[in-house]
């Protein structure tokens, strides 16, 4: 922006500015006004003022108006351009004017090179006017403006040739007989009518852009004209000299001008921005705007009237203009007239559409009255409110909506009203609607402001809430038993934890797991099951209180929230959630009717409390570890929460990363323990056991790291290396020297994993040459889940391998007897359990001789584990046991150690004298001929 334009836009700086540049307009002007009403004090500088003070003022115009269009780059540019030139041409006039007057001190010729700049003034300025002006877009529309712009020219030409111009046209011609003077007089007033002409006609017409520059560029050219039109009149003409206070117009004029595109209002180009639709126009501008063409008629028609009453001769001019000017009206009437039937067959055309649209429509339409009575409804009320349109028409729109949804429909509309339109020209709504049958139904409805009303757009959307509705339902909780699920259970602890009961302590969380539900999933069907699941969830929701949630978790897994009451007696809280979480054991410990049969299951409860600034998380996982304890302590009972089990998980955790890693790196070493023959104390085989020696130097035994994995993979991986390692290692013995038989324990369970197939201890045998005999299998019988058909299959085709079996853990298991029976057993392991209380306890003597009886009985050895004492060793071989492992003979060995053991002979047995050689009529006798038959007598 340039320096002037900066100077002259209140928009460059601050509003301040812009008020300053104001006052100082007003008061150049003014000060203008008093110098010329007062003369100026002297000739001279009042014929300055009057000339060159002239010149400078237009010029200014000239420079702010040129300055302006170029950094405008709007439709309005040439307008501008046109008022700039415009403007240097009454500059140029002006400084003419005063060259004659002030430097060559002569009076101004008639005509003189003045008057063809002034008269150039004019011209730029009309086109101007018609650049600024709205443009027709049809032929017609052309047509009529060129007819408004002849009727207000022709009605001022009648009316001024009547008053002045015949006048001053008579004049001139006796005065002077050439025709330049008499056109010159008539040049100027013809001009002047033009341009108010095209002043007022396109007064009602100009552009919406920048409204308030092109206002204030009209005020200064009608001023300007006003000036010329007093100034042409034959009274003033006559005494005007330069200097007058007919300046002060000029001269306001050009300053208006100046300041006129830098306007108050203005918007500085190139920054306009999307705005508010602007008002439509005021009614009175309308009007004004309608009745222009008969105004213009009436003022031609007072012309000719002046005329006849003071009894003139009518003149030419006048008739013809006058003439001219009906006929024009009567053109512009037709026209409009052919405009009018056009616009009332297309609005009768787009009303038959709109009303097709509204009643063919199957949303309900609206129209509510600024005090919420409704004025109008459209026919598709009838099919989805089920209420007639005419029954609807005048009743309150509050009437139709839910009480509860009121305040709120209430507090949107009058928020959407308040707000301005083009911000947020319509808002949503939705709330319950009354039916006809007096049902509430879910309304969507668009609302838009309609004449200080409201315009609603409905439709039915029930059944899209009702789907909503379930979907989230589903989405929250479990299908099969209606409870909420992990994701609602979680929310509603988090709500527990922060909302008006956040910090109370009293707060538990339950987490429970039926015990033995596999199971019933195994025995009678996975429908069963659910059946189960399903009681059980019934039982747990009538079982907790109404502000309590219970859930399903998943599986055979439940949990519940059991709210705080406010008590700060933590012992006697912890009393009374213990008590509910007992009550709630027994509830659903009871027997469940499963169609014909009765099925029971126990359920393990965890418990844990909240505590200040512990996340939902964290309580939640508090719950289960004190439910996994109360598992592991034997089942069916509660448990709760403390801070040592979520220790005791991390150290489990860390082992069995350890172990893993173990694995990977090889950390496992294998140990043997001697077994020997009670009679001789010769060896009669040895029993492989892993041992894992940790990086921080701790040697675990099978059991503890064992039971801290609980990985069932890791299990099957170590027990593969086992039996790898060990059939390698007896066969390195063999090729040694020493044929020792080597037995591996596994379990029932890890025998018929799909992981050891058939065909791979074959594979194992044969890839290290192990000889027939020389690998016993150790079977532990402690898993009731494992299936005695496949059990007993799988060991009938190990012991045709040449494979020997032992029933390990023998008198502690719940189908001992049942394993006798069916298995193919060729040695029976004692349970420790039965040998470390034989001394001692006569009762436990009892058992255990009778155990070995039935062995001797079946033709079975029999092999003592931790055997520890002498005393041990000469009650066993007493009762008939064949063969003992224990510490009363040695420990476990490593191959060195194990190696030597054998070279030395034989281990000393209490009541056996004198060193025997290894092995020698002691050794558990490999078994021969076919292993088709199992070696028991038949049941």
């Amino acid at each position: 922006m340039s320096v002037l334009g900066a100077w002259l836009s209140p928009h460059s700086a601050t509003g301040s500015s812009g008020l300053r540049a104001r006052i100082l307009l007003g008061t150049v002007c003014a000060g203008y006004s008093v110098g010329a009403a007062v003369g100026w004090g002297s000739p001279e500088l009042a014929r300055f003022m009057g000339d060159f003070g002239l010149a400078a003022a237009a010029l200014v115009a000239a420079v702010s108006c040129f300055l302006y269009a170029r950094v405008s780059a709007g439709r309005l540019r040439p307008a501008w351009l046109l008022f700039s030139l415009s403007s240097l041409m009454a500059a140029c006039g002006n400084a003419v004017w005063g060259w004659y007057e002030v430097v060559l001190g002569v009076p101004v010729p008639t005509p003189s090179v003045a008057d063809a700049f002034f008269l150039c003034f004019a011209p730029p300025a009309i086109v101007g006017l018609l650049v600024l002006a709205k443009r027709p877009v049809t032929r017609a529309g052309w047509v009529c403006l060129a007819l408004d712009a002849w009727l207000i020219g022709g009605s001022l030409l009648t009316l001024a040739w009547s008053l002045a111009l015949a006048h001053a046209a008579h004049m001139a011609g006796v005065q002077d007989a050439s025709v330049g003077p008499a056109a010159l007089s008539l040049a100027y007033p013809l001009l002047d009518i033009v341009l108010v002409s095209m002043v007022l006609a396109l007064h009602f017409r100009r552009s919406g852009a920048n409204r308030s520059a092109v206002n204030t560029a009209i005020a200064a050219l009608a001023l300007t004209v006003l000036c010329d039109a007093v100034f042409t009149s034959p009274l003033l003409r006559s005494t005007y000299h330069s200097g007058q206070l007919l300046d002060a117009g000029w001269f306001a004029g050009s300053l208006l001008l100046a300041y006129a595109p830098w306007g108050v209002r203005s918007r500085v180009p190139g920054t306009d921005r999307p705005g508010p639709p602007r008002a439509m126009s005021r009614p009175i501008a309308g009007s004004l705007a309608a009745l222009t063409p008969y105004l213009a008629a009436a003022v031609c028609t007072l012309g000719i009237l002046y005329n006849v009453v003071e009894g003139r001769r009518v003149d030419r001019v006048v008739i013809f203009t006058g003439c001219t000017v009906v006929l024009a009206l009567v053109v512009r009437q037709g026209i409009m007239l052919l405009d009018n039937i056009s616009l009332t067959q297309e609005l009768a055309q787009k009303e038959n559409h709109f009303r097709s649209l509204v009643q063919g429509s199957s949303d309900v339409i609206m129209i509510a009255a600024p005090s919420g009575t409704l004025r109008y409804v459209s026919p598709a009320a009838a099919g989805v409110y089920g209420r007639d349109a005419e029954d609807l028409v005048g009743a309150e729109l509050s009437s139709i909506i839910h009480p509860d949804d009121l305040g709120r429909v209430v507090h949107e509309v009058r928020r959407f009203l308040a707000a301005p339109p083009h911000e947020e020209p319509t808002t949503r709504i939705e709330c319950r609607f009354r039916s006809g049958t007096g049902d509430w139904l879910h309304a969507e409805s668009t609302v838009n402001r309609h004449q200080g009303g409201l315009l609603l757009n409905s439709r039915d959307v029930t059944e899209r809430v009702r789907l909503q509705a379930q979907l989230q339902h589903n989405a929250e909780h479990d299908p099969l038993t209606d409870l909420p699920n992990r994701a609602l259970f979680t929310s509603r602890v988090r709500q527990a934890l922060t909302g008006r009961r956040a910090g109370d302590s009293g707060t538990a969380v339950l987490f429970i797991d039926l015990d033995g539900f596999k199971a019933v999933n195994d025995t009678i069907g996975h429908q069963a099951g659910d059946e189960l699941l399903i009681q059980a969830a019934r039982r747990l929701q009538e079982s907790v209180r109404a502000g309590d949630t219970a859930a399903r978790l998943g599986g055979d897994e439940f949990a519940a929230i059991i709210t705080g009451d406010g008590t700060r007696d933590q012992g006697a809280r912890e009393y009374q959630v213990h008590e509910i979480a007992d009550r709630l054991r027994l509830t659903l410990s009871q027997p469940y009717r499963i169609g014909p049969s009765e099925v029971r299951v126990a359920a393990s409860i965890g418990v844990a409390f909240a505590e200040p600034g512990i996340t939902p998380t964290d309580l939640m996982r508090n719950a289960d570890l004190a439910m996994y304890r109360a598992k592991a302590g034997g089942k069916d009972r509660v448990e709760l929460y403390a801070p040592q089990m979520q220790a005791d998980v991390v150290r489990r955790s860390e082992l069995a990363t350890r172990l893993r890693t173990a694995l990977r790196e090889g950390e496992f070493a294998l140990l043997h323990q001697p077994v020997v023959h009670l009679a001789s104390g010769s060896v009669a085989a040895v029993a492989a056991q892993a041992r894992w020696r940790s990086a921080q130097g701790i040697l675990f035994t099978p059991a503890e790291f064992l039971r801290v994995t609980g990985d069932d993979d890791r299990t099957a991986e170590l027990g593969r290396w086992l039996l790898e390692e060990a059939v390698k290692q007896a066969a390195d013995r063999a090729r040694a020297g020493h044929p020792v038989a080597v037995s591996v324990r596994l379990s029932a369970t890890r025998l018929l994993d799909k992981a050891l197939p058939f065909g791979s201890i074959e594979a194992l045998l044969t890839r290290h040459g192990l000889p027939s005999g020389a690998l016993m299998i150790e079977v532990a019988d402690s898993d009731p889940r494992v299936s005695f058909d496949e059990l007993e299959q799988r060991l009938v085709a190990l012991r045709r391998l040449g494979v020997r079996i032992a029933l390990d853990g023998f008198g502690s298991g719940f189908a001992a007897i049942n394993a006798l029976r069916r298995l193919p057993i060729d040695v029976l392991k004692l349970d420790r359990n039965l040998v470390e209380g034989v001394v001692e306890s006569a009762r436990l003597h009892k058992i255990t001789s009778g155990l070995l009886r039935i062995a001797c009985d079946l033709g079975l050895q029999s092999v003592a584990d931790g055997v520890d004492v002498p005393e041990q060793v000469l009650a066993l071989r007493a009762m008939g046991c064949t063969h003992g492992q224990g510490m009363a003979f040695s420990g476990p060995l490593d191959e060195y150690r194990l190696r030597r053991a054998l070279v030395r002979g034989q281990f000393p047995v209490p009541g056996v004298p004198g060193p025997r050689t290894v092995m020698a009529g002691g050794s558990i006798p490999l078994l021969t001929g076919s292993h088709a038959e199992t070696p028991v007598p038949p049941t």
